[in-house]
Protein backbone atom coordinates (compact mmCIF):
# COMPACT_ATOMS: atom_id res chain seq x y z
CA UNK A 1 0.00 0.00 0.00
CA UNK A 2 1.37 3.55 -0.61
CA UNK A 3 0.68 6.54 1.31
CA UNK A 4 -0.66 9.53 -0.81
CA UNK A 5 2.25 12.26 -0.77
CA UNK A 6 1.84 15.97 -0.24
CA UNK A 7 1.18 17.28 -3.77
CA UNK A 8 2.10 20.84 -4.67
CA UNK A 9 1.36 23.19 -7.87
CA UNK A 10 4.08 24.49 -9.71
CA UNK A 11 3.43 27.73 -7.44
CA UNK A 12 2.88 25.87 -4.26
CA UNK A 13 6.31 25.03 -3.29
CA UNK A 14 7.23 25.29 0.43
CA UNK A 15 6.07 29.02 1.29
CA UNK A 16 8.91 30.83 1.93
CA UNK A 17 10.35 29.01 5.09
CA UNK A 18 13.14 27.16 2.92
CA UNK A 19 16.20 25.82 5.03
CA UNK A 20 19.59 26.31 4.96
CA UNK A 21 21.34 22.77 6.13
CA UNK A 22 23.84 22.54 8.76
CA UNK A 23 26.71 20.89 8.63
CA UNK A 24 27.84 18.82 11.98
CA UNK A 25 31.60 18.66 12.35
CA UNK A 26 33.52 16.20 14.03
CA UNK A 27 34.35 19.06 16.90
CA UNK A 28 30.65 19.83 16.93
CA UNK A 29 29.57 16.25 17.62
CA UNK A 30 31.19 13.69 15.62
CA UNK A 31 30.73 13.27 12.29
CA UNK A 32 29.28 9.91 12.56
CA UNK A 33 31.87 7.55 11.40
CA UNK A 34 33.89 5.13 13.02
CA UNK A 35 36.19 6.12 15.95
CA UNK A 36 34.63 9.44 16.04
CA UNK A 37 32.99 11.71 19.16
CA UNK A 38 29.04 10.34 19.29
CA UNK A 39 26.71 13.49 17.92
CA UNK A 40 25.44 15.98 20.46
CA UNK A 41 22.06 14.66 20.44
CA UNK A 42 21.42 17.32 23.02
CA UNK A 43 21.81 19.94 20.94
CA UNK A 44 19.55 18.27 18.50
CA UNK A 45 16.65 17.57 21.05
CA UNK A 46 16.96 21.55 21.75
CA UNK A 47 16.93 22.60 18.09
CA UNK A 48 14.39 20.50 17.72
CA UNK A 49 11.91 21.89 19.88
CA UNK A 50 12.68 25.39 18.22
CA UNK A 51 11.21 23.86 15.32
CA UNK A 52 8.07 23.89 16.92
CA UNK A 53 7.88 27.38 18.32
CA UNK A 54 8.80 28.31 14.52
CA UNK A 55 5.41 26.64 13.54
CA UNK A 56 2.92 28.11 15.73
CA UNK A 57 0.45 30.03 14.20
CA UNK A 58 -1.81 31.99 16.63
CA UNK A 59 -1.03 34.81 19.61
CA UNK A 60 2.58 33.84 20.60
CA UNK A 61 3.31 33.93 24.56
CA UNK A 62 5.91 36.11 26.19
CA UNK A 63 8.45 32.96 26.61
CA UNK A 64 8.56 32.74 23.11
CA UNK A 65 12.14 31.64 22.36
CA UNK A 66 12.01 31.75 18.21
CA UNK A 67 12.05 35.60 18.15
CA UNK A 68 11.31 35.89 14.00
CA UNK A 69 8.07 34.23 14.71
CA UNK A 70 5.42 36.79 15.57
CA UNK A 71 1.28 36.56 16.01
CA UNK A 72 -0.57 35.42 12.74
CA UNK A 73 -4.06 34.18 12.00
CA UNK A 74 -5.99 35.64 14.61
CA UNK A 75 -9.13 35.77 13.01
CA UNK A 76 -8.94 32.01 12.56
CA UNK A 77 -12.68 30.74 12.48
CA UNK A 78 -13.81 34.32 12.98
CA UNK A 79 -16.27 33.80 9.75
CA UNK A 80 -17.51 30.68 10.97
CA UNK A 81 -18.15 31.65 14.81
CA UNK A 82 -15.87 29.62 16.27
CA UNK A 83 -12.37 29.89 17.91
CA UNK A 84 -9.57 28.07 15.77
CA UNK A 85 -6.65 30.57 16.83
CA UNK A 86 -3.63 28.35 17.54
CA UNK A 87 -2.15 25.08 16.79
CA UNK A 88 0.42 24.31 13.98
CA UNK A 89 1.54 25.06 10.47
CA UNK A 90 2.74 21.53 9.22
CA UNK A 91 4.91 22.56 6.63
CA UNK A 92 6.28 25.78 5.01
CA UNK A 93 3.07 26.58 4.12
CA UNK A 94 0.33 28.73 6.47
CA UNK A 95 -2.00 26.09 6.24
CA UNK A 96 -3.04 24.35 9.47
CA UNK A 97 -4.03 20.51 8.18
CA UNK A 98 -5.87 18.77 11.09
CA UNK A 99 -4.64 14.78 9.95
CA UNK A 100 -0.49 15.48 9.85
CA UNK A 101 -0.81 18.17 12.77
CA UNK A 102 -2.83 15.45 14.89
CA UNK A 103 -0.12 12.77 14.07
CA UNK A 104 2.49 15.06 14.98
CA UNK A 105 0.93 15.53 18.47
CA UNK A 106 0.66 11.86 18.96
CA UNK A 107 4.39 11.38 18.32
CA UNK A 108 5.29 14.22 20.71
CA UNK A 109 3.05 12.40 23.25
CA UNK A 110 4.68 9.12 22.66
CA UNK A 111 8.10 10.36 22.63
CA UNK A 112 7.35 12.29 25.78
CA UNK A 113 5.85 9.04 27.70
CA UNK A 114 8.63 6.56 26.30
CA UNK A 115 11.52 8.58 27.23
CA UNK A 116 10.44 11.09 29.90
CA UNK A 117 13.30 10.17 32.13
CA UNK A 118 16.13 11.32 29.50
CA UNK A 119 13.90 14.62 28.17
CA UNK A 120 14.10 15.21 31.65
CA UNK A 121 17.82 15.03 32.36
CA UNK A 122 18.66 16.93 28.72
CA UNK A 123 16.51 20.08 30.65
CA UNK A 124 13.72 19.96 27.75
CA UNK A 125 10.71 18.29 30.01
CA UNK A 126 8.95 21.88 30.28
CA UNK A 127 9.39 22.45 26.29
CA UNK A 128 8.02 19.02 25.45
CA UNK A 129 4.88 19.98 27.26
CA UNK A 130 4.37 22.97 25.92
CA UNK A 131 5.12 21.48 22.40
CA UNK A 132 2.07 19.01 23.05
CA UNK A 133 -0.14 21.98 24.81
CA UNK A 134 -0.05 23.86 21.65
CA UNK A 135 -1.59 21.56 19.93
CA UNK A 136 -4.00 19.94 22.48
CA UNK A 137 -5.34 23.48 23.30
CA UNK A 138 -6.44 23.30 19.71
CA UNK A 139 -7.39 20.48 19.34
CA UNK A 140 -10.09 21.36 22.00
CA UNK A 141 -11.11 23.97 20.69
CA UNK A 142 -11.79 22.89 17.05
CA UNK A 143 -14.04 19.86 18.88
CA UNK A 144 -16.71 22.60 19.36
CA UNK A 145 -19.73 19.44 19.61
CA UNK A 146 -19.77 16.12 20.30
CA UNK A 147 -20.08 15.02 16.76
CA UNK A 148 -18.00 18.11 15.16
CA UNK A 149 -14.40 18.75 14.69
CA UNK A 150 -12.82 21.45 12.41
CA UNK A 151 -10.55 20.06 10.10
CA UNK A 152 -8.44 22.46 8.57
CA UNK A 153 -7.81 26.11 8.23
CA UNK A 154 -6.78 27.63 5.34
CA UNK A 155 -7.43 26.97 1.65
CA UNK A 156 -3.89 25.11 0.10
CA UNK A 157 -4.13 26.46 -3.52
CA UNK A 158 -4.18 30.50 -2.74
CA UNK A 159 -2.12 29.78 -0.06
CA UNK A 160 0.60 28.13 -1.93
CA UNK A 161 0.01 30.28 -4.85
CA UNK A 162 1.15 33.51 -2.42
CA UNK A 163 4.51 33.52 -1.14
CA UNK A 164 4.30 35.52 2.39
CA UNK A 165 4.90 35.21 6.23
CA UNK A 166 2.12 33.63 7.96
CA UNK A 167 2.27 36.76 9.79
CA UNK A 168 1.48 38.97 6.86
CA UNK A 169 -1.55 36.71 5.50
CA UNK A 170 -3.67 37.80 2.80
CA UNK A 171 -4.93 34.56 1.61
CA UNK A 172 -8.23 32.72 2.29
CA UNK A 173 -9.14 31.40 6.45
CA UNK A 174 -12.04 29.51 4.95
CA UNK A 175 -12.42 26.52 7.93
CA UNK A 176 -13.72 23.45 7.24
CA UNK A 177 -15.21 20.55 9.91
CA UNK A 178 -16.24 17.37 9.78
CA UNK A 179 -19.67 15.98 10.99
CA UNK A 180 -22.44 13.72 11.24
CA UNK A 181 -23.27 14.56 7.54
CA UNK A 182 -19.76 14.78 6.12
CA UNK A 183 -17.61 12.27 7.95
CA UNK A 184 -13.80 12.24 9.37
CA UNK A 185 -13.04 8.98 10.69
CA UNK A 186 -9.05 9.42 9.89
CA UNK A 187 -9.15 12.75 11.20
CA UNK A 188 -11.45 12.25 14.35
CA UNK A 189 -9.40 9.03 15.02
CA UNK A 190 -6.09 10.64 15.09
CA UNK A 191 -7.37 13.53 16.83
CA UNK A 192 -8.93 11.17 19.30
CA UNK A 193 -5.26 9.21 19.74
CA UNK A 194 -3.34 12.72 20.20
CA UNK A 195 -5.59 13.62 23.05
CA UNK A 196 -5.36 10.34 24.71
CA UNK A 197 -1.35 10.08 24.23
CA UNK A 198 -1.44 13.62 25.73
CA UNK A 199 -3.53 13.25 28.68
CA UNK A 200 -1.23 10.23 30.06
CA UNK A 201 1.91 13.21 29.79
CA UNK A 202 -0.27 15.58 32.03
CA UNK A 203 -1.59 13.56 34.07
CA UNK A 204 1.17 13.64 37.10
CA UNK A 205 1.72 17.69 36.06
CA UNK A 206 -2.01 19.13 35.32
CA UNK A 207 -4.58 15.85 36.33
CA UNK A 208 -7.38 18.85 34.89
CA UNK A 209 -6.34 19.13 32.07
CA UNK A 210 -5.46 15.61 31.79
CA UNK A 211 -9.12 14.50 32.29
CA UNK A 212 -10.04 17.10 29.71
CA UNK A 213 -8.35 16.20 26.85
CA UNK A 214 -9.33 12.46 27.65
CA UNK A 215 -12.99 13.74 27.76
CA UNK A 216 -12.71 14.94 24.21
CA UNK A 217 -10.67 11.87 23.29
CA UNK A 218 -13.40 9.36 24.34
CA UNK A 219 -16.00 11.67 22.64
CA UNK A 220 -14.10 12.00 19.50
CA UNK A 221 -13.66 8.25 19.56
CA UNK A 222 -17.62 7.27 19.39
CA UNK A 223 -17.80 10.22 16.81
CA UNK A 224 -15.66 8.86 14.18
CA UNK A 225 -17.02 4.84 14.97
CA UNK A 226 -20.61 6.00 14.88
CA UNK A 227 -20.07 8.16 11.69
CA UNK A 228 -17.89 6.61 9.49
CA UNK A 229 -16.06 7.96 6.56
CA UNK A 230 -12.82 9.30 4.98
CA UNK A 231 -12.28 13.19 6.09
CA UNK A 232 -11.21 13.89 2.70
CA UNK A 233 -14.32 13.03 1.05
CA UNK A 234 -16.18 15.66 2.83
CA UNK A 235 -13.60 17.97 2.93
CA UNK A 236 -12.13 18.02 -1.05
CA UNK A 237 -9.93 20.75 0.05
CA UNK A 238 -7.83 18.20 1.89
CA UNK A 239 -7.65 15.81 -0.75
CA UNK A 240 -4.87 17.11 -2.93
CA UNK A 241 -2.59 17.93 0.39
CA UNK A 242 -3.24 15.34 2.43
CA UNK A 243 -4.96 12.66 1.11
CA UNK A 244 -6.00 9.46 3.29
CA UNK A 245 -4.96 6.83 0.90
CA UNK A 246 -5.33 4.17 3.82
CA UNK A 247 -8.36 4.93 4.59
CA UNK A 248 -9.63 5.52 8.47
CA UNK A 249 -9.52 1.36 9.84
CA UNK A 250 -6.08 2.43 11.29
CA UNK A 251 -6.63 5.79 12.81
CA UNK A 252 -9.82 4.25 14.81
CA UNK A 253 -7.67 1.03 15.90
CA UNK A 254 -4.23 3.20 16.70
CA UNK A 255 -6.89 5.40 18.62
CA UNK A 256 -8.47 2.39 20.30
CA UNK A 257 -5.44 1.39 21.51
CA UNK A 258 -4.45 4.85 22.81
CA UNK A 259 -7.87 5.38 24.74
CA UNK A 260 -7.04 1.55 25.59
CA UNK A 261 -3.61 2.49 27.44
CA UNK A 262 -4.85 6.00 28.66
CA UNK A 263 -8.14 4.31 30.43
CA UNK A 264 -7.47 0.57 30.81
CA UNK A 265 -11.28 0.25 29.78
CA UNK A 266 -11.79 -3.38 28.22
CA UNK A 267 -14.01 -2.03 26.20
CA UNK A 268 -11.73 -0.46 24.05
CA UNK A 269 -8.98 -3.68 23.72
CA UNK A 270 -11.99 -5.43 23.07
CA UNK A 271 -12.74 -2.60 19.88
CA UNK A 272 -9.24 -3.36 18.52
CA UNK A 273 -9.95 -7.38 18.79
CA UNK A 274 -13.45 -7.44 17.56
CA UNK A 275 -12.41 -4.73 14.49
CA UNK A 276 -8.78 -6.35 13.72
CA UNK A 277 -9.20 -8.02 10.78
CA UNK A 278 -12.36 -5.56 9.47
CA UNK A 279 -9.95 -2.49 9.83
CA UNK A 280 -6.75 -4.52 8.91
CA UNK A 281 -4.91 -4.17 11.76
CA UNK A 282 -4.24 -8.10 11.64
CA UNK A 283 -4.28 -8.55 7.80
CA UNK A 284 -1.92 -5.67 6.22
CA UNK A 285 1.53 -6.29 6.34
CA UNK A 286 3.01 -2.57 6.13
CA UNK A 287 6.91 -1.38 5.62
CA UNK A 288 5.56 2.17 6.01
CA UNK A 289 4.36 4.33 9.29
CA UNK A 290 3.39 7.57 8.33
CA UNK A 291 0.97 10.75 9.01
CA UNK A 292 -1.42 8.74 6.77
CA UNK A 293 -0.30 4.70 7.68
CA UNK A 294 -0.57 3.97 10.84
CA UNK A 295 -0.72 0.22 10.88
CA UNK A 296 2.90 -0.06 11.79
CA UNK A 297 2.69 1.96 15.04
CA UNK A 298 -1.10 0.23 16.13
CA UNK A 299 0.49 -2.86 15.43
CA UNK A 300 3.27 -2.19 17.74
CA UNK A 301 0.76 -0.76 20.47
CA UNK A 302 -0.69 -4.04 20.79
CA UNK A 303 2.19 -6.30 20.64
CA UNK A 304 3.09 -4.20 24.22
CA UNK A 305 -0.11 -5.56 25.34
CA UNK A 306 0.89 -8.61 24.49
CA UNK A 307 3.83 -8.47 25.76
CA UNK A 308 2.53 -7.37 29.30
CA UNK A 309 0.66 -11.00 29.60
CA UNK A 310 -2.43 -8.89 31.08
CA UNK A 311 -4.82 -10.02 28.38
CA UNK A 312 -4.75 -13.74 27.90
CA UNK A 313 -8.20 -13.80 26.63
CA UNK A 314 -7.34 -11.88 23.43
CA UNK A 315 -3.74 -13.73 23.10
CA UNK A 316 -4.81 -15.26 19.91
CA UNK A 317 -5.45 -11.91 18.55
CA UNK A 318 -2.78 -10.10 19.29
CA UNK A 319 -0.51 -12.63 18.19
CA UNK A 320 -1.79 -11.39 14.92
CA UNK A 321 -1.00 -8.31 15.36
CA UNK A 322 2.29 -9.01 16.81
CA UNK A 323 3.28 -10.86 13.74
CA UNK A 324 2.48 -7.95 11.61
CA UNK A 325 4.58 -5.39 13.67
CA UNK A 326 7.79 -7.80 13.43
CA UNK A 327 6.93 -8.02 9.50
CA UNK A 328 8.08 -3.72 9.37
CA UNK A 329 11.42 -4.23 11.92
CA UNK A 330 12.46 -7.32 10.11
CA UNK A 331 11.63 -5.22 6.60
CA UNK A 332 13.18 -2.20 8.36
CA UNK A 333 16.72 -4.85 9.42
CA UNK A 334 16.59 -6.43 5.66
CA UNK A 335 15.72 -9.84 7.25
CA UNK A 336 11.92 -10.19 5.91
CA UNK A 337 13.77 -12.33 3.31
CA UNK A 338 11.48 -12.96 0.40
CA UNK A 339 8.61 -10.98 2.33
CA UNK A 340 9.58 -7.97 1.22
CA UNK A 341 12.41 -5.35 2.88
CA UNK A 342 12.33 -1.43 2.99
CA UNK A 343 15.16 -0.37 0.18
CA UNK A 344 18.19 1.30 1.41
CA UNK A 345 20.85 3.69 0.02
CA UNK A 346 24.51 3.09 -0.41
CA UNK A 347 24.68 5.24 2.35
CA UNK A 348 22.60 2.96 4.40
CA UNK A 349 19.38 5.10 4.79
CA UNK A 350 16.14 3.39 4.69
CA UNK A 351 14.46 4.52 1.54
CA UNK A 352 10.82 4.21 1.35
CA UNK A 353 9.66 6.99 -1.80
CA UNK A 354 11.12 9.88 -3.09
CA UNK A 355 8.62 12.67 -2.14
CA UNK A 356 10.28 13.92 1.67
CA UNK A 357 11.61 10.08 2.38
CA UNK A 358 12.79 11.33 6.00
CA UNK A 359 9.60 10.91 7.49
CA UNK A 360 9.67 7.60 7.07
CA UNK A 361 12.93 7.58 8.24
CA UNK A 362 12.46 9.45 11.56
CA UNK A 363 9.91 7.19 12.41
CA UNK A 364 11.64 4.20 11.70
CA UNK A 365 14.18 5.03 14.14
CA UNK A 366 11.27 5.66 16.71
CA UNK A 367 9.43 2.30 16.49
CA UNK A 368 12.62 0.76 16.42
CA UNK A 369 13.56 1.96 19.70
CA UNK A 370 10.75 1.73 21.20
CA UNK A 371 10.17 -1.90 20.46
CA UNK A 372 13.34 -2.82 21.32
CA UNK A 373 12.44 -1.22 24.94
CA UNK A 374 9.47 -3.39 24.88
CA UNK A 375 11.03 -6.45 24.07
CA UNK A 376 13.55 -5.75 27.02
CA UNK A 377 10.91 -5.01 29.84
CA UNK A 378 8.92 -8.14 28.67
CA UNK A 379 11.72 -9.93 30.60
CA UNK A 380 12.20 -12.59 27.64
CA UNK A 381 15.40 -14.20 27.65
CA UNK A 382 17.25 -13.27 25.50
CA UNK A 383 15.10 -10.29 23.77
CA UNK A 384 14.93 -11.24 20.32
CA UNK A 385 12.82 -10.56 17.31
CA UNK A 386 12.47 -13.76 15.11
CA UNK A 387 12.70 -12.65 11.41
CA UNK A 388 12.46 -15.02 8.24
CA UNK A 389 16.50 -14.37 7.61
CA UNK A 390 17.24 -14.86 11.08
CA UNK A 391 16.95 -13.66 14.51
CA UNK A 392 17.32 -10.15 15.11
CA UNK A 393 18.10 -8.56 19.27
CA UNK A 394 16.85 -5.89 20.68
CA UNK A 395 20.15 -4.01 20.70
CA UNK A 396 20.31 -4.78 16.79
CA UNK A 397 16.77 -2.63 16.43
CA UNK A 398 18.62 -0.10 18.56
CA UNK A 399 21.59 0.08 16.41
CA UNK A 400 19.60 0.43 13.40
CA UNK A 401 17.78 3.30 14.87
CA UNK A 402 20.92 5.26 16.33
CA UNK A 403 22.39 4.62 12.61
CA UNK A 404 19.32 5.98 11.24
CA UNK A 405 19.34 9.10 13.70
CA UNK A 406 23.22 9.36 12.60
CA UNK A 407 22.72 9.98 9.43
CA UNK A 408 19.93 12.51 9.81
CA UNK A 409 22.48 14.27 11.84
CA UNK A 410 25.38 14.01 9.00
CA UNK A 411 26.87 10.34 8.86
CA UNK A 412 25.56 10.26 5.28
CA UNK A 413 27.56 10.23 2.21
CA UNK A 414 26.91 14.36 1.52
CA UNK A 415 28.54 14.82 5.36
CA UNK A 416 25.66 17.47 5.92
CA UNK A 417 23.24 17.39 8.45
CA UNK A 418 19.55 17.26 6.78
CA UNK A 419 18.54 18.89 11.01
CA UNK A 420 18.80 22.44 10.20
CA UNK A 421 20.13 24.53 12.75
CA UNK A 422 11.10 35.67 4.53
CA UNK A 423 7.38 39.53 2.27
CA UNK A 424 4.04 40.22 0.25
CA UNK A 425 2.21 37.94 -1.62
CA UNK A 426 4.35 37.31 -4.90
CA UNK A 427 7.09 39.44 -4.21
CA UNK A 428 8.42 36.75 -1.67
CA UNK A 429 8.00 34.15 -4.91
CA UNK A 430 9.98 36.65 -6.84
CA UNK A 431 12.49 37.80 -4.32
CA UNK A 432 13.44 34.74 -2.87
CA UNK A 433 12.45 31.58 -4.46
CA UNK A 434 15.46 31.43 -7.16
CA UNK A 435 17.54 33.82 -5.28
CA UNK A 436 20.84 32.16 -4.22
CA UNK A 437 21.27 34.08 -0.56
CA UNK A 438 20.95 32.91 2.33
CA UNK A 439 17.68 32.57 4.27
CA UNK A 440 16.87 35.53 6.38
CA UNK A 441 15.53 33.43 9.30
CA UNK A 442 16.84 29.52 10.14
CA UNK A 443 14.06 27.11 10.89
CA UNK A 444 16.40 25.62 13.57
CA UNK A 445 15.53 21.85 14.25
CA UNK A 446 13.62 21.26 11.16
CA UNK A 447 14.31 17.93 9.42
CA UNK A 448 13.92 18.46 5.81
CA UNK A 449 12.20 15.78 3.00
CA UNK A 450 15.83 14.69 2.81
CA UNK A 451 18.29 12.96 -0.20
CA UNK A 452 17.17 10.69 -3.18
CA UNK A 453 18.26 6.88 -3.68
CA UNK A 454 21.38 7.41 -4.46
CA UNK A 455 22.17 9.96 -1.55
CA UNK A 456 22.14 13.08 -3.70
CA UNK A 457 20.46 15.72 -2.20
CA UNK A 458 20.46 19.34 -4.27
CA UNK A 459 19.72 22.08 -1.38
CA UNK A 460 17.92 24.84 -3.67
CA UNK A 461 14.35 26.42 -3.22
CA UNK A 462 12.82 25.37 -6.08
CA UNK A 463 13.32 21.61 -4.74
CA UNK A 464 10.67 21.51 -2.52
CA UNK A 465 10.41 17.44 -3.03
CA UNK A 466 13.71 17.15 -1.03
CA UNK A 467 14.28 20.63 1.37
CA UNK A 468 10.71 20.98 2.49
CA UNK A 469 10.39 20.35 6.22
CA UNK A 470 7.58 18.77 7.87
CA UNK A 471 6.46 18.83 11.72
CA UNK A 472 5.78 15.07 11.15
CA UNK A 473 9.13 14.65 10.55
CA UNK A 474 10.81 15.99 13.60
CA UNK A 475 8.04 14.78 16.24
CA UNK A 476 9.43 10.98 16.77
CA UNK A 477 13.04 12.57 17.01
CA UNK A 478 12.17 14.22 20.17
CA UNK A 479 12.24 10.95 22.40
CA UNK A 480 15.34 9.88 19.72
CA UNK A 481 17.52 12.76 20.30
CA UNK A 482 16.98 12.51 24.55
CA UNK A 483 17.27 8.64 24.82
CA UNK A 484 20.73 8.56 22.64
CA UNK A 485 21.86 11.70 24.76
CA UNK A 486 21.38 9.65 27.55
CA UNK A 487 22.83 6.70 26.54
CA UNK A 488 25.74 8.69 25.26
CA UNK A 489 26.28 10.17 29.21
CA UNK A 490 25.90 6.58 30.75
CA UNK A 491 28.45 5.40 28.15
CA UNK A 492 31.05 8.18 29.36
CA UNK A 493 30.26 7.89 32.60
CA UNK A 494 31.06 3.85 32.84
Amino acid sequence: MATRIKMLTSLAICAALVLVLLTFTAADGGAGAKGAEPFDYKKALHSSLLYFEAQRSGRLPHNQRVKWRGHSGLADGLQQGVDLVGGYYDAGDNVKFGLPMAFTVTMLSWSAMEFADDIAAAGEWRHVLEAIKWGTDYFVKAHTEPYVLWAEVGDGDTDHYCWQRPEDMTTSRQAYKVDRDNPGSDLVGETAAALAAASMVFRRSNPHYAQVLLHHAEQLFEFGDKYRGKYDSSIGEAYSYYASVSGYGDEMLWAALWLHRATGKASYLDYAVDMADEFGGTSWAITEFSWDVKYAGLQILATKVLLEGKHPEHKATLEKYKAKAEHYLCACLNKNGDAGNVNRTAGGMLFVRQWNNMQYVTNAAFLLTVYSRYLTSAGQEPSVLQCPDGPAHADELRSLARAQTDYVLGANPAGVSYLVGFIGCMQGYDNWFLRRGANPNVVVGAIVGGPDHLDRFRDRRDNYMQTEACTYNTAPMVGIFAHLHGETAITKKS
